[in-house]
């Protein structure tokens, strides 16, 4: 992960002063400022800015910003269409269609233009991409260098998460009807502590359309989250098209419960210009029953349907098909392959393959072992990097492959077991990061730490960060959301803030304010995120009350 630290003494001289004298100065144009919900005198110093950044400065101003709010792209070539796009999206979500027409022609507006500088116009989205930024917000000649506000960052998806958090700075005064920004100015460094801040979604329990996915994907970027894991298919339903077998989506719950190749590349092509890896996953040998509804053969027996059917070359050329098909979807260099949840039994109750298994002395641990280390193989000279549950880890460590990530789930400890071999791990600990765990609190969520138990510092550096998981038995489109959010933002912040800034004071007044503010934010945006405070999660709001308390 990149680096960008802070050097105070590295800011022109000028620049300097002007932010020194701005904190000095009143609230612009003599009013009083608009506060954000507050129980307490303590809750008027939070910085309600989610999640927080590694490093901040504000003053004490108020600030007007322009409804026709300009962009100053300072980026060699000239353009990037993700920026543009990015920020007009963020303008409509500042501005909404009264503050626009309630523009004052004799008002002078304080932000009225936003620059935003990048070093490298490469838009590659690779693991580990540099998404360090800095926003400084000032707001007028005569204490701005930029004359409003700047976002400067080395690539474009560091711009991305800068227009993020500035459009969490600008909060609507619904009295004179614009948009200002509060405790002004703002000096922001910003960089995420983990590379990988994900969420697992599951498509195959229940399908969810593309365009609910895309809301889970703008919701994420919200939260800074930076990896989808989709998990598309499992024992339940096969939904995507693979143009190699193409009766594989035989297994789908349905005709209209599927999706293409072109789904496939919309939902990427989506996430990326949100600055969002997607990490498809194909589960095996386990977790395979639907690919037999399209070819019976992957079953050991028509009475035995899995693992898949470890005997057959057949086996593996599917999967090969599917992935080599998948390899020109999905560009993230990390592929997940399963290999949980093995039961063999079914291996050794079908006569032909406990005839293979007998023919080569191998008992069916031992086989376990060949089908996850021979599809591995297939991924690897796709250029995947494998990615397996802890389970393949747990069963023969010393045999998988070393550039495996190992992604805990079944309980803690993990993680430290698999840096320490030299894997890299990913963590999700099912008893605190699992959010179809309905009565695991947002406390829970935000107290875990993906590095507890590891205090080797090379050996932290093998974990890569960690993912909630949004297992979908009891989920579909009509309750996705709610279940997912907030309590995945609570995480997110773990998984983007530095330690020290996450890890003192009281929950209940240092981050559950915030918290709610967030999960405000979000339903401003049409995100249908729950009450934060619930005894279970996703269930409806207890009686009336404002949306910051509940």
């Amino acid at each position: 992960m990149a680096s960008k630290t802070f050097d105070p003494f590295a800011l022109p001289c000028f620049l300097l002063l002007s932010l020194a004298a701005s904190l000095l100065l009143s609230p612009s144009h003599g009013r009083i400022p608009h506060r954000r919900p507050a129980s307490s005198s303590a809750d008027d110093q939070l910085v309600y800015l989610w999640p927080l950044p590694k490093l901040f400065r504000h003053g004490y101003r108020t600030l007007s910003v322009d409804p026709d709010l300009a962009l100053d792209l300072q980026i060699p070539g000239g353009e990037s269409l993700a920026l543009s796009e990015a920020f007009e999206r963020y303008r409509d979500l500042i501005f909404t269609q009264w503050e626009r027409s309630a523009q004052r022609s004799y008002m002078d507006y304080d932000v009225n233009k936003l620059t935003v500088l990048v070093a490298s116009n490469d838009d590659t989205l690779q693991f580990g991409v540099d998404e360090s930024y800095t926003l400084s917000v000032g707001g007028g000649e005569s204490f701005s260098v930029v004359n409003g506000a700047a976002i400067e960052a080395n690539t474009v998806y560091g711009a991305l998460r800068g227009l993020e958090t500035f459009s969490q700075l600008c909060t609507p005064n619904t009295e004179n009807k614009t948009v200002e920004i509060q405790k002004a100015p703002w000096y922001i460094e910003d960089e995420p502590r983990f590379s990988f801040r994900g969420l697992l979604i599951d498509t195959s329990r229940h399908y969810l359309p593309v365009n609910v996915i895309k809301q889970v994907i703008d919701a994420m970027s919200y939260a800074k989250l930076n990896v989808l894991h989709w998990h598309i298919v499992d024992e339940q339903s096969f939904p995507l098209e693979v143009p190699s077998y193409p009766n594989l989506w035989k297994g789908a719950y349905s005709k209209l419960e599927r999706y293409t190749v072109e789904d496939a590349y919309e939902v990427v092509d989506f996430a990326k210009k949100r600055g969002i890896h997607i990490m498809a996953e194909v589960d095996v040998p386990g977790h395979g029953e639907s690919w037999g509804a399209g070819y019976p053969d992957l079953w050991p027996s028509a009475n035995c349907t899995e693992p898949l059917d470890v005997s057959k070359n057949f086996t593996f050329e599917v999967i090969s098909g599917i992935l080599t098909d998948m390899r020109k979807i999905f560009p993230f260099g990390l592929f997940h392959l399963g290999g949980d949840e093995v039961n063999t039994d079914c291996w050794n109750s079908t006569r032909h393959v406990k005839q293979w298994l007998q023919e080569r002395n191998m008992t069916t641990k031992e086989a376990y072992q060949y089908f996850v280390l021979r599809a591995q193989k297939i991924a690897t000279s796709l250029g995947w990097i494998p990615v397996n549950w802890e389970e393949t880890f747990n069963t023969f460590k010393e045999n998988l492959d070393l550039q495996t990530v190992v992604h805990n789930w079944l309980g803690p400890g993990v993680c430290p077991q698999a840096v320490a071999k030299g894997f890299r791990c990913i963590m999700s600990n099912q008893g605190v990061w699992y959010l179809d765990h309905l009565d695991v609190p947002w406390e829970n969520f935000y107290n875990t730490e993906p590095l507890e138990g590891i205090n080797n510092i090379t050996q932290q550096k093998l974990v890569l960060g960690g993912e909630v998981c949004m297992w979908g038995e009891a989920v579909d489109t009509s309750n996705v959301q709610q279940t997912i959010w907030p309590r995945a933002a609570a995480a997110a912040e773990r998984l983007w803030s530095s330690w020290e800034a996450t890890s003192v004071g009281n929950l209940n007044t240092t981050v559950l304010p915030r918290l709610h503010y967030f999960r405000c934010l979000l339903n401003h945006r049409g995100i249908a995120a729950a009450p934060v405070t619930n005894k279970h999660a996703r269930e409806a709001p207890y009686g009336p009350a404002s949306c910051f308390l509940q």
